[in-house]
């Protein structure tokens, strides 16, 4: 592997070497490529080269995640990338969030009213290209461009102040959510200092404040919320998101050897054995992603024998959550959600109706969702809650008939703190 730094404009890139190819691939990010090299030291695969192109080609958790924010004319469209100006208030970063979208590394330009607003007065924009530019900053050097140039809509001073008051209201409580990786930088400086600031702060790494190998479990009643938990701490946190449920699914498609042995329970409707669950469920911890940045776990142990068997086949956790929820809070949950059979959108009575008559009317409920057989899966559940509760007596107890975002911010608080030492 050769390490290049071409000449003038072009970034770093690496050459990668085989015996009959290489390909050459630039250096975007040194985390990812880290990663990468990590895994052929561990791996030491026989074809290099198919190694690091299948790696590519991977989802990868360790590409940036950016935001650039500020008001108007701070210039988030000059030195911005990946996901500028947005959110816009509190209520899109919690969507954003809940949608299991978190940044690394948010960037917030600020600068005076005044200088903003006289930036956003020289701005034009050559109506032929579309190109922005501005009579100060960045004056075309064709005259024939000049000519053409028109005044953009909506800077005039009254819209500016309008929109940089709209801002001001808005933003104090989207930083509130972000000031763990929020990095405050002066625009009113020269562009190349605004950009060099903000590629040093993105260029490092955040350092978790979870434990080094996070292992935790959520248990709870059908329609507590486990499965949209671990969805935001494994975003959070960068760890393993585990459902018990999609790992025999998963199993079950890629037509494995517990595949096929899975498969005649899913097609009688009876439960897969124990025995296949735990095989299944130790050789996905095992795994290194598992082993090196952590995992959740949601959907077994169901009672306490299935607890017992975990704790044999050395899974264990350590950070248990129970989130409790009355049963009539759970039938309010699950009882009147719908299906659009149409989009696959999912809609619920009385949280997130469907807008329209039309969309109302084809909605399906999933057969699982009926009160009757919510009422089976609660009474199975708590038949074995105390059981489990005795079995995991360090666990925490969360109150699941709240805000997620309120039941999240629990969850995570007892996460990074160190766990109680008995005397």
């Amino acid at each position: 592997i050769h390490k290049q730094t071409a000449q003038h404009s072009t970034p770093p890139h690496l050459t990668i070497q085989g015996n009959e190819k290489q390909i050459t691939l630039p250096v975007f990010c040194p985390i990812y490529f880290q990663n990468m090299l990590e895994g052929l030291l561990i791996h030491k695969p026989d074809e290099p080269i198919q190694y690091m192109i299948s790696h590519l080609k991977q989802d990868n958790d360790n590409v940036p995640r950016i935001c650039i924010l500020g008001p108007p004319a701070s210039g988030k469209t000059t030195i911005g990338w990946i996901l500028e100006g947005f959110p816009e208030n509190r209520d899109q970063a919690w969507m954003l969030q809940s949608a299991g979208i978190t940044p690394r590394h948010v960037v917030v330009l600020y600068a005076p009213d005044t200088v903003l607003i006289e930036r956003n007065l020289g701005k034009r924009i050559d109506p032929s290209t579309k190109e922005v530019y501005h009579t100060t900053f960045d004056w075309p050097s064709d005259p024939l461009v000049q000519q053409r140039l028109v005044e953009a809509e909506g800077i005039s001073e009254q819209e500016t102040a309008k929109r940089l008051l709209e801002y001001h209201r808005n933003f104090p409580r989207v930083f509130q959510i972000y000031q763990q990786i929020l990095k405050w930088i002066n625009a009113d400086q020269p562009c190349a200092d605004v950009f060099s600031q903000a590629l040093t702060y993105v260029q490092t790494w955040c350092r978790s404040a979870a434990p080094f190998t996070p292992r935790i479990l959520f248990c709870g009643p059908p329609g507590s919320g486990k499965s949209l938990q671990a969805a935001l701490i494994a975003q959070k946190y960068s760890i393993v998101n585990i459902c018990c449920g999609q790992l025999l699914k998963e199993a079950l498609a890629d037509k494995t050897k517990l595949g096929e042995l899975i498969k005649p329970y899913f097609d009688s409707g009876w439960p897969v054995p124990d025995n296949i669950i735990l095989k299944l469920l130790a050789d996905r911890l095992n795994r290194l992603d598992c082993m090196t940045d952590g995992w959740v776990l949601h959907g077994f142990p169901r009672d306490l024998d299935q607890a017992e068997q975990m704790a044999r086949a050395g899974i264990l956790p350590n950070r248990i959550f129970f989130l409790n929820l009355p049963s009539e809070s759970v039938m309010e949950r699950l009882a009147q959600r719908m299906t659009d059979p149409v989009t696959g959108e999912r809609y619920h009575a009385m949280y997130k109706p469907a807008p329209l008559p039309e969309v109302r009317a084809r909605l399906k409920q999933n057969p699982k969702d009926t009160e009757e057989n919510i009422r089976i899966c609660l009474e199975t559940y708590f038949r074995h809650a105390s059981d489990l509760e005795e079995f995991y007596e360090d666990a925490f107890y969360v109150n699941a008939d709240q805000d997620p975002y309120v039941v999240f911010e629990y969850i995570e608080s007892c996460i990074v703190k160190p766990l109680p030492h008995k005397s």
